[in-house]
């Protein structure tokens, strides 16, 4: 008796994939990283935007205005333009790649088997996870120590632990996130649509209380850091490349989230409503905030956490820091723990499902962390702050990404042209080769240029402007290797799909 084979059926636009014997026994299927079916697929425009406004409304873009005027000699006015222009950019390829997620319903590791192939997807997935893994550890540091100052206004004695209570914080706070992922997506939707409109309503009202105790008028007018007379165009662009390197690694796994939007327009509009000017709002809280501190406390403060621990009021600082917490794991859930923890089950999955994958991805991130923890500790002497050095690390990190996402939407659009064979995406030896080597040399050639210029010092222009110049090489390395090698299934027809097969003659 021959085996039932797997089917892909057209829902209005929306392919679902009708799951039979050869695809379910497969070493490189399961549950969890198989495509949603359309029943699954219910996330509007304005759970979209939720998202991202839960994303976007967190600690590090707090930071973001002072990060380009400290480090990258530009004005206020130059950072701000930057972080708008980053955001506005960065949707072209979160919408582009949103796209086989959508249509297909299937995560950002399975994507990725068309253009690495079946295994050799392991390799960006991998690279993509250590980026969410590092990302969890800093962004639990942030949240382990709004828990640990909230706890310190409740029950003063608590204070008095110092670091230790940040470190048990730490982990308490990390535990938290960790239980939201493992809840699922429907987990994830609830926290995103209920946090976003409290942010936003906090953001707001956070600016107005800075508002009066700063001139927004001087603040424009402070020059920059750069030499004087120096061009603005360099120092504008190197810091708006970053910018968009802020969300170069979503702009790869947004498929892990598109796989449940209803419908394309869905998908386009939220991202759009939810990402440019909320990045924007928030960062040029951040600005506002810290030149309005040294009148609200007395002296200059960049964190927000911080700055909200000098507050008298026990009640305001209670509340300030719940939603602080509140801000960070609907960071945390959604931007560093999806990710990895998708990633991570594509490597075996049989072995490692989502809650399994949620702990290796919650593990990798105390390791990283793990010295910092026992400087807050005391266990070691006080020292370099890695939670710094990590910062800086993974915003320079993620420049190496770009390649991923120009080589992501080249195959979809250009080489498979939005056609994909489903059942074979989840099995070995099939439409899908084990390596696809176009893709690693798409890859390999715009990294090892970027790593080249940073070590040597030469084509200093490649890093500088790294997510840009390697996205773009990157595709177009792969569209020309993978029409020169033949590699790619698109030699071979792709099985159509069920309501394709019935009009047939």
């Amino acid at each position: 008796m021959t085996a039932a084979k797997s089917r892909m059926i057209d829902q209005q636009g929306l392919v679902e994939l009708a799951v039979e014997d050869d695809v379910r026994e497969s070493p490189r299927f399961n549950d969890d990283i198989a495509p949603t079916e359309a029943k699954e697929r219910t996330w509007s425009k304005w759970n979209i935007a939720a998202l991202w406004v839960g994303m976007s409304i967190c600690v590090p873009t707090y930071t973001l205005g002072g990060v380009l005027t400290a480090y990258f000699g530009l004005s206020v006015g130059e950072a701000l333009l930057a972080i708008l222009l980053a955001n506005v950019i960065v949707l072209i390829p979160l919408t582009l790649n949103a796209f086989p997620g959508t249509k297909f319903g299937i995560p950002f590791p399975v994507v990725l088997r068309s253009s690495f192939g079946i295994l050799g997807s392991n390799v960006p997935c991998l690279v993509r996870a250590l980026v969410g893994c590092g990302w969890f550890g800093i962004q639990t540091m942030f949240g382990g120590l709004a828990i640990h100052l909230l706890l310190s206004a409740l029950f003063p004695a608590w204070a008095a632990l110092g670091g230790v209570g940040e470190v048990i914080g730490f982990f308490v706070f990390g535990a938290m996130n960790l239980y939201v992922v493992i809840r699922g997506a429907e987990s994830i939707k609830w926290l995103e649509t209920l946090a976003a409109p409290l942010l936003l309503a906090v953001g707001i009202g956070l600016m107005m209380w800075a508002w009066p105790h700063m001139s927004m008028t001087e603040l424009l007018a402070q020059p920059p850091s750069r030499p004087e007379g120096a061009s603005v165009y360099g120092y504008f662009f190197a810091g708006l490349t970053a910018m968009v390197g802020f969300w170069a690694t979503l702009s790869l796994n947004i498929p892990d989230f598109s796989r449940f939007a209803k419908s394309q327009k869905d998908q386009i509009v939220g991202q759009i409503l939810g990402l440019p000017l909320t990045m924007f709002f928030f960062a040029a809280l951040g600005v506002v905030l810290t030149a309005a501190s040294e009148t609200l406390v007395g002296q200059t403060v960049a964190d927000p956490v911080r700055l909200i621990g000098y507050i008298d009021s026990p009640f305001w600082v209670i509340m300030a820091m719940l939603l602080i917490i509140v801000a960070t794991i609907s960071t945390n859930t959604a931007s560093n723990i999806v990710s990895p923890t998708n990633d991570f089950q594509n490597i075996a999955p049989k072995l490692i499902n989502q809650t399994r994958g949620v702990l290796m991805t919650g593990a990798v991130g105390v390791l990283l962390m793990g010295y910092d923890l026992l400087q807050k500790a005391g266990v070691v002497s006080q020292g370099v702050s890695l939670e710094q050095m990590y910062s800086n690390w993974l915003l320079g990190y993620s420049s190496l990404l770009g390649p991923i996402a120009g080589i992501m939407a080249v195959d979809y659009f250009l080489i498979k042209r939005q056609r994909l064979d489903v059942p074979s995406l989840y099995m070995d030896h099939q439409a899908y080769p084990a390596v696809n080597i176009a893709g690693f040399i798409a890859f390999g050639i715009p990294v090892s240029l970027t790593l080249l210029s940073l070590l040597t010092g030469t084509m200093n222009w490649f890093y500088d402007y790294g997510w840009f110049t390697g996205s773009a090489l990157g595709a177009v390395v792969y569209y020309v290797a993978s029409r020169t090698l033949a590699s790619s299934p698109q030699a071979g027809p792709v099985p159509l799909m069920a309501s394709e097969a019935a009009r047939q003659p």
